[in-house]
């Protein structure tokens, strides 16, 4: 692809260089490669393609590093690291060793936090503008936010708290419309670009100077123009929410309008206050596919520029868990199903067709979600919250607090459990095992197939009487798993129960250990496989099914801390186990981007590094 800006950009203070039209043109390049390379690794599309005028505003008025600025989840930072001296690498975007398609401090200084989850942009860029007023550095720190990350609750705990701070902050509301509500008509509009202009706040500095002066009225003169002021802003806006809570309120603005978006971050610059600077941006914007269906390229795998159409079509394990979830509210009129702003991508657009009075999306606020579930559960409802993994995370109190000690029959369907891939460090689904394993009275099922899935829903929805999770991988089943059909046991044994050696897993990369367990028998290895259905609570009778072997092999694909691996060594140790227990699962530390298999591979969670691991002992 011919690039005419974007090769010679080793920094962010070529942009400063250009002019008006220089930097549109910038624009229109920065758009067809951001189109171009999504298309070959995935990625998220909509969102980088919304922001890329208000990017180059940004480094057009701020000397980054120095002056600080943090992407709300990180998803939308794509043309920052164009402008930032990353074009020459930015095809090897997501993938292994490559860049992350995060911001990423290891990556670049211009980078200032490591990013992946939402709504957290306002209270950390809150902590580095403070820390810049204590040690009198008169740099600016500014927090982009949007994309419906102002859904969550942490967003509105930091502006509460920001606006009674006199810091250089300014904080940027990139509103696409997922978020909040569309903006107030033509005279507000016109007069949001007025009051957002340098020229206007050195004017607004200077008359109410000079009015303070006037001898016996001057300050009462100043209040009164203040409240009249702000009676009319009243007027026109209909709303004054962030500037009740301490913000100098500018816009709202065109998001894709260089020139004012640029004018507007000079004059907030200008205030001597935290300053919220609103601007309207359309999501997907330049690419018509993504601007017709901005949710469909959010996240996206490869496709085809030209149809827009993804490069493979199949189903996965959130779709069968979808439809599971679907056919169940058709019979059943206590199902509820919850969301946290992921219907699509936790299979439940269906649902929220057919069922819109059961189905709730609460935005991306997983604490109230699970609250919320507690309470549909307590007035007799059955509900089902579908989640990543990764975003679960956030909800560890709810879990314990409003959840398990309150007994209530709630499902949490764990989408995305274990390694997602080039998302890298903050989607990995590691760590849901060791949380649930520390909490009292929940079960947890690992199903490796599809069969699987839909037995252990069956349980979490109509068996089991307290809260239940059912975690599964991104993906497809494997093929080798397809005929496999899911027992009603909380494990199943394969091969001899008195075998001398044992392998013991769950989930998905149980199709590898059976493929281990088939190659090591052929070899004439006395082994068997010891299949945990439900990780939790472990059934006594798997244990004692391990109890006589004389090498005990555990793998499994989630952090060893906390692990499963770790309670069956436990309970192995207290009934008196003699043989040698060899654990094999990732280790202390964050698992970086590379595509699942890869990272399977890289752990020896497939089939050859099973074998190496048992041969070796």
């Amino acid at each position: 692809m011919d690039t005419h800006y974007l090769k010679d950009i080793s920094s962010p203070s070529f942009v400063k260089q250009l002019d008006d039209k220089q930097l549109n043109d910038l624009a229109k390049e920065i758009r067809e490669v951001l189109i171009s390379t999504v298309s070959q690794n995935g990625g998220h599309l909509a969102s980088n393609l919304g922001v890329v005028e208000l990017t180059i505003a940004l480094h057009k008025v701020f000397n980054s590093p120095k002056d600080k600025i943090i992407w709300d989840v990180g998803h939308q930072v794509y043309t920052h690291k164009l402008l930032t001296g990353r074009f020459d690498s930015f095809d090897t975007l997501r993938k292994e060793n490559g860049i992350s398609g995060f911001s990423r401090p290891t990556e670049s200084e211009h980078d200032i936090f490591f990013s992946g989850h939402s709504s957290t942009s306002i209270s950390s860029a809150l902590g580095i503008a403070t820390a810049e007023k204590i040690s009198g550095s008169k740099n600016y720190t500014v927090a982009v936010i949007g994309d419906g990350a102002l859904t969550g609750g942490l967003a509105y705990e930091a502006l509460n708290n920001a606006g009674r701070r006199k810091c250089r902050l300014i904080v940027i509301l990139n509103d696409n419309e997922m978020s909040i509500s569309k903006n107030v008509g033509g005279v507000a509009r016109y007069l949001a670009v007025i009051r957002s202009k340098p020229s206007y706040f050195m004017f607004k500095a200077r008359t109410e100077k000079l009015i303070k002066r006037i001898p016996l009225i001057g300050k009462k003169l100043t209040k009164l123009l203040f409240r009249s002021k702000t009676r009319v802003k009243n007027l026109l806006y209909k709303s004054t929410f962030f500037e009740d809570l301490g913000f100098q309120y500018m816009g709202p603005i065109d998001g894709h309008n260089i020139e004012q978006i640029t004018n507007a971050l000079e004059g907030a610059k200008l205030v001597n206050k935290p300053v919220l600077l609103h601007i309207n941006t359309i999501k997907g914007k330049g690419y018509d596919f993504a601007e017709k269906d901005p949710s469909q390229f959010h996240g996206v795998s490869k496709f085809n520029i030209f149809t827009g159409e993804p490069n493979y079509s199949t189903d996965s394990f959130s779709d069968i868990a979808g439809k599971f979830i679907f056919n169940a509210a058709a019979k059943d009129k206590r199902v509820c199903a919850i969301t946290a702003a992921m219907s699509l991508g936790t299979g439940l657009s269906d649902f929220s067709k057919q069922y819109p009075e059961r189905f709730f999306d609460v935005g991306i606020a997983e604490e109230h979600a699970v609250t919320f579930a507690s309470g549909l559960s307590k007035d007799g409802m059955l509900p089902v919250f579908a989640v990543y993994s990764t975003f679960l995370q956030r909800t560890y109190d709810q879990l314990i607090h409003d959840c398990a000690l309150q007994d209530e029959h709630i499902v949490f369907a764990v989408d995305r459990a274990g390694f997602v891939g080039e998302d890298g460090e903050t989607h990995q689904g590691l760590f849901d095992v060791a949380f649930f394993n520390s909490i009292p009275g929940i079960t947890v099922y690992s199903p490796s197939c599809y069969s699987e899935l839909n037995k252990a829903l069956h349980n979490a929805f109509y068996k089991d009487k307290k809260v239940v999770a059912v975690r599964y991988p991104r993906g497809t089943e494997d093929e080798s798993l397809k005929l496999w059909q899911a027992s009603s046991n909380s494990f199943d044994v394969i091969g001899e129960e008195n075998s001398d050696f044992a392998i013991i897993t769950y989930g998905r990369i149980f199709a590898n250990a059976l493929k281990t367990y088939e190659k090591l028998k052929n070899k004439g290895k006395n082994i068997k496989i010891i299949k945990l259905n439900c990780i939790k609570p472990i059934d006594e009778n798997a244990v004692k099914s391990a109890l006589n072997c004389k090498k005990v092999f555990f793998f499994e694909e989630s952090l060893e801390s906390g692990s499963v691996g770790e309670r069956f060594a436990y309970l192995l140790s207290k009934n008196s186990f003699n043989g040698k227990f060899i654990h094999t699962a990732v280790d202390d530390g964050f698992v970086k981007q590379a595509s699942v298999s890869s990272l399977i591979k890289k752990y020896k969670l497939d089939s050859e590094g099973m074998y190496e691991v048992i041969s070796n002992e």
